[in-house]
């Protein structure tokens, strides 16, 4: 039977400006641009809205134009003080990460990089279509990695040189489930991507991963039914057994709280956050029963 804590854990509410964190720092300002991906729902939307709330210019860019859209107006709702600029790219196409990297280098000075685009495919790994497990690779794996090459210039053009590259990895960047080989595969290689910008980022560009359990978006919330299909299950079931049955708490995170973090971390009092991951998981990994 489903509790009312479960069926209220599902979908996220509305983002308003109490639940947005104010970070006090001086490279926090209109003059220097995050350049977010996967903008356009979810953890890349939250991220976008809480960065150019604390005062960035925001190149938030998505394939999906609508939802881009949505999360400029979102900005201009909250009356956000930096300028959210929507761009929208194929993350499969290497011209248009070009000039989407040449974009946010235009806007201003270039110092930030969250990398949160993803995709989800549930099935076992002897029917799993290898067409999809590429189309994970270049948009979870390979696009982060181009952007970064081509934004690392940019940031070291700053006069300090000072930024950062986060990446969205995963409680599936530490152990996996199954019938999420892809997923797991390219989360289990974004923190192994991180770790090689911190090392070659001499100290003034650090890089980092958030990993979290599973978080109120569209990606999560469309697996649902898939899920329930692979193991026979009920979609409830999966959201209470699958999804938060391991963990210490009984609810989702919010996208807005994956956001606070990832401008934490950007900001000058994740200084020492340098190749590890903010691991936000409830105790997903490191408990157990």
């Amino acid at each position: 039977m489903s509790s009312p804590e479960a069926e209220d854990s599902i979908e996220p509410p509305e983002i308003t400006t109490e639940v947005i964190h104010r970070i006090d720092d001086p490279h926090f300002t209109s003059n220097n641009v995050a350049l977010v991906t996967g903008a356009a729902s979810g953890i890349g939307r939250a991220t976008a809205l809480v960065l150019a709330a604390n005062g960035l210019t925001t190149v938030a860019t998505d394939v999906d134009e609508d939802g881009l859209y949505n999360t400029a107006q979102k900005g201009e709702e909250l009356n956000v003080d930096g300028e959210i600029k929507p761009i929208v790219c194929d993350l499969t196409d290497d011209a248009e990460i070009e000039a989407l990297a040449e974009t946010a280098a235009n806007a201003g000075q270039l110092r930030y990089v969250v990398n949160v685009a993803g995709m989800q495919h549930v099935a076992p790994i002897e029917s799993f279509p290898m067409e999809m497990f590429d189309r994970l690779y270049q948009v979870m794996l390979r696009a982060p990695m181009y952007i970064t090459q081509l934004a690392l210039p940019h940031i070291r053009e700053a006069d300090d040189g000072v930024g950062a590259v986060a990446n969205m990895a995963s409680v599936h960047g530490h152990y996996v489930t199954r019938d999420k080989v892809a997923y797991n595969t390219m989360k289990f290689g974004l923190r192994g991507l991180t770790k090689s910008i911190a090392a070659e980022g001499e100290s003034d560009i650090r890089a980092f991963t958030a990993s979290t359990g599973y978080v109120k978006t569209p990606l999560v919330l469309d697996q649902i039914a898939a899920t329930a299909h692979e193991r026979d299950i009920t979609e409830r079931e999966v959201v209470e057994d699958v999804m938060l049955g391991q963990a210490r708490g009984g609810e989702m995170m919010e996208p807005i709280e994956v956001g606070n973090l990832f401008a934490f971390g950007l900001s000058r009092h994740g200084k020492h956050l340098n190749g590890d991951d903010l691991l936000w998981d409830d105790g997903f990994t490191n408990t157990y029963e």
